[in-house]
C-alpha cells in the first residue's frame, strides 16, 4: 500500500471525502518530495516520459477533452486511486484543464456540480478553470 500526499503540500487539493489530490503545471518544476504513483496528464500531445503510471488524456489548451467519455474514465480511476495513492493531475500551467479535471473529481466526492469551480477556486488555485465553457464541462459533469 503507497501513502497518499502530505495534506500541506504544494498544489494538494483535499476532497471533501479526504482524498489528496495534487494538481501541477507541467512547465514547472517537480515539487520536492514524494512522486506520483500515478498521474493524469491533460494535454493536447503526448505528455513526456515519466517513471511513474500515468494517463493522457488529449485535451487541447483552454478547450475540453478531445473524448469526454475516456476522460470521464480517467477521472474515475485517478478518483478511486487517489484514496491510498498519491495521485497527480497535471496540464501546462495547471490551472484550466487541471483546475477542471479536479472539479469534475470533486462532483466525483459527491459536490453538486455546480459548487465545484468554488470548491476547487477555493481549495487548489483562485484562478482554475479557466473558460466558460470549463466551467459548464463541469456543472454538466455526472457522477454515474
Amino acid at each position: 500500500m503507497t501513502s497518499t500526499w502530505e495534506p500541506t503540500a504544494a498544489g494538494v487539493l483535499r476532497l471533501p471525502s479526504g482524498r489528496l489530490v495534487r494538481g501541477r503545471g507541467l512547465r514547472h518544476p517537480l515539487p520536492e518530495g514524494p512522486l506520483p504513483t500515478f498521474a493524469l496528464y491533460l494535454l493536447g500531445r503526448q505528455p513526456p516520459a515519466v517513471d511513474w503510471e500515468h494517463r493522457w488524456v488529449r485535451w487541447p489548451d483552454f478547450w475540453l477533452p478531445s473524448d469526454r467519455g475516456a476522460a470521464a474514465e480517467a477521472f474515475r480511476q485517478a478518483w478511486a486511486r487517489a484514496e491510498s495513492e498519491r495521485v497527480e493531475v497535471a496540464c501546462g500551467g495547471g490551472r484550466g484543464r487541471t483546475g477542471t479535471a479536479l472539479a469534475c473529481l470533486a462532483v466525483l466526492d459527491g459536490v453538486p456540480g455546480d459548487r465545484a469551480v468554488a470548491y476547487v477556486r477555493e481549495h487548489y488555485d483562485s484562478h482554475a478553470v479557466e473558460t466558460p465553457w470549463q466551467r459548464r464541462f463541469v456543472a454538466l459533469f455526472d457522477r454515474s
